[in-house]
């Protein structure tokens, strides 16, 4: 040991935390941190491979919790002083930690910033000191705080316990490997016990061999269900006693679990006292009218509805009286109805027990939505068939954001592929045209000329190109915000006109029309998108390339009260940009402003016009083609409201 500090491992299933608390004692500069894990497994291998001062173990992990390591830690690493480091409280479980070997008991809501101070003391205390001197933290944590706020806590925490211990159904409270850290008096007097004997014990030794039945339900509510039950024989009484053991996770803010509620009812006398199909479909009936999530009924063995809950409900549309009696097949669209889809679902049913499927179904206004359905068959006793139960739920919202998530999936590869084809070519000029100037120095003015305004249209591609994705990209997160100023159209236009010319000399780009009418927009956005097709005119059209503004015949300052308002025609500022090319191929003008749409053989990465219809939108107007007529020509046309 180079730093002669104390060494600790820490031990906890919550990543956070242990970054949190190994962070905390490092900064604290009297220890040094040379270990962490999260479970008891891995806690007896850093103790044997460290053999550290002290050893910071969680009671309740996966696997193997943090009371069934402590014996293994205790025989590799019989120097090392573990400290239990818990959300747990209780005399109970700290007289079981400390019989097991443990130092100390420290509970996680005693404040971080004093837990360095604390590891510090028990570090150099001397063995029989720490043995003498277990600390429960619920006095460190009055003593922590004496404010308003710390009071209603304790208030709430001790009406807590009060309902836990006094509570009639039994009640405990698990590590996540099952044993028992605290156990109420119902608990124990189903159980021919002390609640204080109970604590450290692993709950599946009272489950009269269904020890893998709780193993299989701390497992389900530790991969995410909110609940999980079984049941199971209770010893010490002359007749056979069942119990009915639920098992509820409590999780942190970010959803992971940290222990489990136990709950266990005895149910003997239920089970005696009724008739066990009569039970069973009181239990069924019980559970359907509480599901709102799921339509839960049955059918007869014809299938006719025979029952109706609320989820049925509320996802069909109908209400019980009006569905009882109906066949099921009216939930079905007519295609299916008249292939006999429904009673084909029965029939497979009926011969091998069940039925699954996923498909449209109808609900009583007509509309459709997307379900899941399990049809089960159901037998009595005798293995008669006396009907099904059918259970459904609504999907149309998950269908939908699956098709989604695959549309965006698409569109991403697309995007992908085609800015990295769009990239290689200017990327390529540039890079060829500085080469060949850099390699050979008696260029004559005019190929030095041809080689720059070579490299002057491939930097305004990319410049074009970064600008489309990143304005592509703010308006698909609805983030994108304009800055509206008034400007006139003889500014906006002939300033787009004028980037145009220093990129193109040679192209002849007109500007005509209304261009001291004034509008109010974001003129940088706005500029962008006449920008687009301008470049999109000379990339693809022929010149020569006009851009026209017409304001309309009466501005608004001036409109009598026998004109009809402009919010009639919807825009009173319209801009067109035409060309004396053969115009959009007709097979691509319904999508011409989808994204990574062009003509064929056109190149372009299919965003530029998305992006001048989707300005044009969040600017209140609309952007359009408009094919070659007897008077004009194939034309880009965006109109605009003024203000």
């Amino acid at each position: 040991m180079t730093s002669g500090l104390p060494t600790v491992v820490v031990v906890d299933d919550s990543d956070g935390l242990r970054r949190l608390v190994r962070l905390r004692l490092h900064r604290s500069g009297m220890f040094d941190v040379v270990g962490d894990g999260k479970d008891g497994t891995e806690a007896i291998g850093l103790a044997y491979q460290h053999q550290p001062t002290l050893l910071l173990l969680d009671t309740s992990m996966p696997g193997m919790d943090g009371l069934e390591a402590l014996p293994g830690i205790m025989t590799v690493a019989p120097e090392t002083r573990v400290v239990m480091y818990t959300g747990f409280e209780g005399r109970s479980l700290a007289d079981v930690a400390l019989e097991l070997g443990a130092v100390d008991f420290v509970e996680k809501s005693f404040p971080i910033d004093q837990l360095p101070d604390r590891l510090a003391k028990i570090a150099g205390a001397e063995p029989q000191a720490r043995t003498a001197r277990l600390r429960m933290i619920a006095g460190s944590r009055r003593d922590a705080g004496d404010g308003h706020d710390q009071e209603v806590l304790n208030e709430h925490l001790e009406r807590y316990r009060e309902v836990f211990d006094v509570a009639a159904i039994g009640m405990a409270t698990l590590t996540l490997n099952g044993s028992v850290v605290r156990a109420n008096a119902a608990l124990a007097a189903l159980l021919h016990c002390d609640a204080a004997d109970l604590v450290g014990l692993d709950y599946g030794q009272f489950t009269c061999g269904q020890g893998a039945a709780l193993d299989s339900s701390l497992e389900q509510i530790r991969t995410g269900q909110s609940l999980a039950s079984f049941e199971h024989e209770i010893a010490g009484y002359a007749d056979p006693h069942i119990a009915r053991a639920t098992v509820a996770p409590v999780r942190d803010r970010e959803g992971a679990a940290l222990y489990a509620l136990l709950q266990v009812q005895d149910i003997t006398a239920q089970r005696a006292a009724e008739d066990r199909f009569r039970r069973s479909e009181e239990r069924f009936q019980l559970l359907i009218d509480a599901v709102e999530e799921y339509a839960i009924f049955m059918l007869d063995t014809e299938g006719r509805v025979s029952s109706w809950n609320p989820g049925a409900q509320r996802i069909k549309g109908y209400r019980t009286e009006e569905i009882v009696g109906q066949h099921f097949r009216v939930f079905y669209p007519e295609d299916r109805q008249r292939e006999r889809h429904p009673e084909y679902e029965l029939q497979v049913a009926l011969e091998k027990g069940s039925y699954a499927e996923e498909g449209w179904r109808i609900r009583k206004d007509g509309s459709r939505f997307w379900a899941s359905v399990v049809i089960t068959a159901v037998v009595d006793r005798q293995k008669r068939h006396i009907g099904f139960a059918k259970v459904t739920r609504d999907q149309t919202e998950r269908r939908v954001a699956d098709e989604n998530r695959e549309h965006v999936i698409e569109l991403q590869r697309r995007l992908l592929a085609v800015t990295g084809h769009e990239l290689r070519t200017p990327a390529a000029v540039i890079d060829g045209s500085v080469e060949t100037v850099l390699q050979h120095d008696q260029l004559d003015p005019d190929e030095r000329e041809q080689l720059l305004a070579g490299v002057r249209t491939s930097t305004r591609q990319l410049h074009q190109m970064s600008a489309d994705l990143l304005t592509a990209s703010r308006l698909d997160a609805e983030t994108l915000a304009l800055h509206r100023a008034p400007i006139s159209l003889h500014t906006l236009l002939s300033g787009a006109a004028e980037r145009a010319r220093i990129v193109h000399p040679e192209v002849s780009i007109t500007v005509d029309g209304d261009l001291e009418t004034m509008i109010t927009v974001d003129s940088v956005r706005l500029g962008q998108a006449i920008d687009n097709l301008i470049s999109n005119a000379i990339r693809h059209g022929r010149p020569p390339i006009a851009i026209t503004a017409d304001a309309g015949a009466v501005p608004i300052a001036d409109a009598g009260p026998d004109t009809a308002p402009a919010a009639e025609s919807g825009h009173d500022v319209v801009i067109t940009v035409s060309d004396a090319g053969r115009g959009v191929d007709p097979g691509v003008q319904d999508r011409l402003f989808d994204r990574f749409v062009s003509g064929p053989g056109s190149g372009g990465a299919g965003l530029g016009l998305y992006v001048v219809r989707e300005i044009c939108r969040i600017h209140g107007g609309e952007a359009e083609y408009r094919s070659a007529d007897d008077t004009e020509p194939g034309r880009f046309v965006l109109t605009l409201p003024r203000r």
